[in-house]
């Protein structure tokens, strides 16, 4: 999970970004597949939930429509 400091956070979107752009979950062809504020919310969400992992990928699993 993302923890509270300023630079742990921008890391830890850095990477998922990466992740999902390595796994092919940003773009169908030329069409994102997830929207810039839909990508804000999930990396939001992530810096403020408290640590239930399980509940955290599972939300963001229905967000990739997985």
């Amino acid at each position: 999970m993302i923890k509270s400091i300023d630079g742990c956070k921008r890391i830890a979107t850095t990477i998922f970004l990466y992740f999902l752009n390595k796994n092919n979950l940003l773009f169908k062809g030329e069409e994102k597949i997830i929207s810039d504020s839909t990508l804000v919310a999930i990396t939001l969400l992530l810096a403020e939930s408290k640590p239930e992992e399980e509940i955290m990928v599972n939300v963001i699993m229905n967000f990739l429509e997985w």
